[in-house]
């Protein structure tokens, strides 16, 4: 957490989760992003890690607080803690394990379950590198976004493609977020000011959009 309250300008911190089943790359995209490193022999994480980064938006620093977790079933007690307060999410598949992908609406649906809060979300189908045993077409990653209202993207964080990016648009997202309802609500940006962690009403199905065309593996 930040201690900094910010002084005279205006500061935002985020929370961002990483979701998936194990093994599909949540720790190497986060490792990836936040210090440009990658590790072939990474071991399952233990408990929840995390990561501050900060960008610059509007003139605003931003700072998203990225939180990664096991995805093995005897880590879910962390379930509701991880959760709570995160304004932002990947959902991540490995586009080489069909069942990877199937399990992303149990994903979504936990994500529902303990966010009651507008989240702005991502599908993210990691390790792209992987074109000669892909088992998930970008077609069906974009089908599955569409459907549910998600952004997008696939990703390697072997060779950084598209990294930065997926994190940077989901920031970019919750700030918008932010932004409009700063923009419609007076006591919101005082709370904000309060619990800049949290992110509080209801969002519209309206407001979420899909970037099927961010695709590194497209042809």
């Amino acid at each position: 957490m930040s201690d900094d309250e910010g002084g005279g300008g205006e500061e935002y911190l985020f929370k961002v989760v990483i979701i998936g089943d194990s093994a599909v790359g949540k720790s190497n995209l986060l490792s990836r992003y936040a210090r440009n490193e990658f590790n072939m022999h990474s071991k399952a994480t233990i408990g929840v890690e995390f990561q501050t980064q900060s960008m610059e938006i509007d003139g605003k620093e931003v700072k998203a607080q990225i939180w990664d977790t096991a995805g093995q079933e005897r880590f879910r007690a962390v379930t509701s803690a991880y959760y709570r307060g995160a304004v932002g999410a990947l959902v991540v598949y490995d586009i080489s394990r069909r069942t990877t992908f199937d399990s992303i609406a149990r994903w979504l649906d936990e994500l529902n379950t303990h966010c009651d809060t507008t989240v702005a979300r991502m599908l993210v189908g990691n390790k792209c590198d992987l074109e000669n045993i892909r088992a998930v077409s970008v077609e069906e990653g974009k089908s599955l976004a569409e459907a549910e209202g998600l952004f997008f993207m696939e990703t390697s964080a072997l060779d950084s493609t598209n990294v930065k990016k997926a994190f940077e648009i989901i920031i970019q997202e919750i700030y918008n977020n932010v932004s409009r309802k700063v923009l419609s609500s007076d006591s919101y940006k005082s709370e904000l000011s309060v619990n800049r962690v949290s992110l509080v009403g209801n969002g519209t199905d309206g407001s979420k959009k899909t970037l099927s065309n961010y695709s590194c593996c497209s042809r």
